[in-house]
């Protein structure tokens, strides 16, 4: 096996390393790098790799030294074998320069910038973020609320969408999303339209805009401040696997992840099972019941694992801090008897609409006493909703104009 171009005590170069080598998400290879530092797991793996038939024996000796590693111990050949056949294409040299040519920088953890919600996903927490756009992504998701759902949107979920992502810009806040076709680039055309800042975590590399007609979205991201990033390095291809792990990406950056449309079985809600497991609030928002469409969202809602979110002000009350980002009052339209207490209440539902009764028939058909009834009779004539006719009582025309069925 060639010898490794690069330095191993250099923290970036040898996390560029480690994003070639692995998948996202490989949680074997963040145990070892968290025991052991990046370059030195570097360098025994590449070690490990070159010994052949001696890895059983390479594996010991380190989890004698390194007692941490215990719980790895049996994933660690095959490990090694996965990222045995990529050491030959390490060279963050050549990446780093790619990226300086795409006006892009990395990020690892630790940096200036690096978002520190990505380290809560622990041993399977990125190795480093490639990014294009604002370096400084930790400020830019600072407050930020990831708005997600299905590629085969409807024109309901789209307009519901762009909406949210609207109020949110608005308010300050930073849109995440994935940069996909349907929820995610309406999420993302919002947020722009309003003037906000918004983030695209990409399951390929950042240099390969996917899908392609999304290209130019992209670009109106990063002309407006915005962010694209992915922990996939320089020509990674998405694949259905990489789609996947980049969800549990969205959720780690965002303070409270909402599901606007997805239907039974759509990827977005594994985006919302990692924010639950992270213990990030999640949002779904209500569709039509016979929407196949919201399927996934209702079920959310019924299983208890999301609050409902209609509008972006219920969005920030999610996702805020205590006492902040609280919803105005709902401004709700009066009617006539809310102020009545309770006996004067059932007196005028028990009212017939069309005659007239006495004292008696009143207090049998309302179920109070006679005095009661006296009295409650009192206030309402007071307050317009009845008159005399006769030896009995009748609604006005302004209780007939308050009742509601």
């Amino acid at each position: 096996m060639s010898r490794l171009r690069l330095d191993v005590n250099d923290e970036l170069s040898a996390r560029m390393a480690w994003s070639r080598l692995t998948e996202p998400g490989d949680a074997v290879a963040g145990e070892l790098v968290r025991t052991l530092g990046a370059g030195r797991a570097l360098a025994w793996a590449h070690s490990a790799a070159a010994c052949g038939d001696g890895t059983p024996r390479a594996i010991a000796a380190l989890v004698d030294a390194e007692p941490g590693l215990e719980d790895v111990r049996r994933q660690l050949g095959k490990a090694v074998a996965r990222w045995a056949g990529r050491f030959a294409d390490l060279d963050p040299a050549r990446d780093l320069e790619h990226m300086d040519h795409l006006g892009g920088s990395v990020l690892h953890p630790g940096s200036v910038g690096w978002p520190t919600g990505l380290d809560d996903l622990g041993a399977s927490a990125p190795m480093c973020l490639w990014v294009r756009g604002r370096r400084d992504v930790s400020a830019s998701v600072d407050r930020s609320i990831a708005l997600v759902g299905a590629r085969a949107s409807t024109s309901y979920g789209e307009h519901v969408a762009v909406d949210l992502a609207g109020g949110l810009a608005a308010h300050g806040a930073c849109v995440v999303s994935g940069g996909a076709y349907g929820i995610d680039a309406a999420a993302h055309r919002g947020s722009l339209a309003a003037g906000g800042t918004t983030v695209a975590l990409l399951a390929g590399g950042v240099d390969r805009a996917y899908p392609v007609g999304n290209a130019p979205l992209l670009e109106r991201i990063l002309e407006q401040g915005g962010s694209v990033l992915s922990e996939v390095p320089p020509g990674g291809v998405p694949s259905k696997g990489r789609f996947l792990m980049r969800n549990r990406l969205i959720a780690a950056v965002s303070r409270a992840t909402v599901v606007v449309e997805a239907a039974w079985r759509s990827g977005a809600l594994s985006t919302a099972n990692h924010a639950v497991a992270l213990l990030r609030p999640v949002g779904a928002v209500p569709g039509p019941v016979t929407s196949m469409a919201s399927a996934g969202c209702h079920r959310l809602l019924r299983e208890g694992a999301a609050v409902c979110v209609t509008d972006a002000a219920e969005v920030l009350e999610l996702a805020g801090r205590a006492g902040e980002d609280l919803p105005p009052d709902r401004v709700v339209e009066p009617r006539d008897g809310d102020d009545l207490d309770w006996v004067s209440r059932r007196l005028l539902d028990a009212l017939p609409g069309r005659s007239s009764a006495g004292h008696d028939e009143l207090a049998r058909m309302a179920g109070l006493s006679v005095g009661e009834v006296r009295g409650a009779l009192g206030v309402l004539e007071l307050a317009g909703f009845v008159r005399r006719v006769g030896a009995g009582w009748a609604r006005s025309g302004r209780a007939g104009a308050g009742r509601r069925g």
